[in-house]
């Protein structure tokens, strides 16, 4: 069994979840409740919560500790949760134009203002780069 796995394991009751984290039973259902944590429930509809969980309500305690609010929170976990492998970083660089492209694009878009009732509104402001 790999440690992500072992993490992810729904193991703790919300008694013991509240020692972990110093938070109410309220408190947590209440982040539960605006999706910023996802117990696992028993046949009883116990919440078991895993070691992520208690981690992600750390978290969450220490972001509003700091005056963040609920929706910043969600920023936070959501930016946070994002892919950072190479293949997304290596994409985006693909994506993103080169300079001489961009120069490129803008020195046609300057060059077809005008013509055929075609207006830019930038063009005032690219006539400063071609001259």
């Amino acid at each position: 069994m790999s440690d992500k796995e072992r993490r992810s394991m729904p193991l703790f009751p919300i008694g013991v979840v509240k020692s972990l984290t110093d938070l109410t039973a309220r408190q947590i259902r209440y982040y539960e409740q605006h999706g910023l944590i996802h117990p696992s429930r028993t046949g009883g509809n116990q919440r078991l919560f895993s070691f992520n969980d208690v981690d992600r309500l750390l978290e969450i305690k220490e972001l509003i500790e700091k005056g963040i609010n609920l929706a910043g929170i969600k920023q936070v976990l959501s930016i946070n949760a994002l892919p950072t492998n190479n293949k997304v970083i290596e994409q985006d660089k693909r994506n993103d134009l080169t300079e001489k492209e961009l120069r490129q694009m803008l020195q046609k878009e300057l060059f077809e203002s005008g013509h055929l009732g075609k207006t830019s509104l930038r063009q005032g402001e690219l006539s400063r780069f071609f001259h």
